[in-house]
Order: C-alpha cells, then structure tokens, then sequence
C-alpha cells in the first residue's frame, strides 16, 4: 500500500496522483517535507521517497529502495520535476529518476562501525 504523509501529520492512503500534486504545492514552513511510502508485509525494507522544500527555496529529493545502501539524494527548483519524479515513482515508471544528478548518501545511514572489533559477541 501506498501512504503520502506531509510535515504537519496529514496521511493519507492509496494518495491519487492530484493529491500528491498538491500536497507537493502547499510546502512551505511548518510543512516542508513529504514522503511516498510504499508499506507491503511481502517485500521486506524501506521503499520511500521523499521531498524536503529548503528555506532556500529548492527542493531535496530523496529516494530508498529498500536498504540503507540504496539511499539517494538530489536538489532542483523545479516543483514540476520533482512533482514528476514523486508520481513516476508512485506508478513505477522506469524513468522516474531521469533528468536528475542523484547522489549514494547511503553511508550516511550505515551502522557505526564497532571501536573494538574483536570485542564478543552474545
């Protein structure tokens, strides 16, 4: 199933393709991400993308495909781009990720490495 949640709580299931294009339009301050989230108890991993408006006003793009490995980030000031890649995902259309420079920000979310490693383990 699909969930689109914004910056202020609002979820809403199953969204439709106009009801991400607005939610995507009314970011702004006290509203400034919204993430697609794919939940399916089958297929194990984190499946999202997301959009964060910055106070610079461009947009930071991001997208997981499944693994903390498989995290990517763009930016761009084009709404209708970004607007474009959030239903292309939604709809699992190959080229959703074309016209963007993504960048593998997946270290970012990798386990701290352990300061001793020949420590024991449980």
């Amino acid at each position: 199933m699909l969930i689109a949640t914004n910056g202020r709580g609002y979820e809403l299931k199953r969204p439709t393709k106009p009801a991400v294009g607005t939610m995507l339009a009314n970011l702004r301050r006290g509203n400034e991400y919204l993430i697609l989230e794919r939940q399916d108890e089958e297929q194990e991993g984190d499946w999202y993308i997301q959009v964060w408006f910055r106070e610079n006003n461009t947009y930071q793009l991001e997208y997981r495909d499944g693994v903390p490995a498989e995290h990517y980030q763009t930016q761009t000031v084009s709404q209708e781009k970004v607007l474009q890649a959030l239903l292309g995902w939604m709809l699992d259309k190959p080229a959703w990720r074309e016209g963007f420079m993504w960048n593998n920000i997946g270290e970012m979310f990798a386990p701290a490495a352990s300061d001793s490693e020949d420590a024991p383990t449980r």
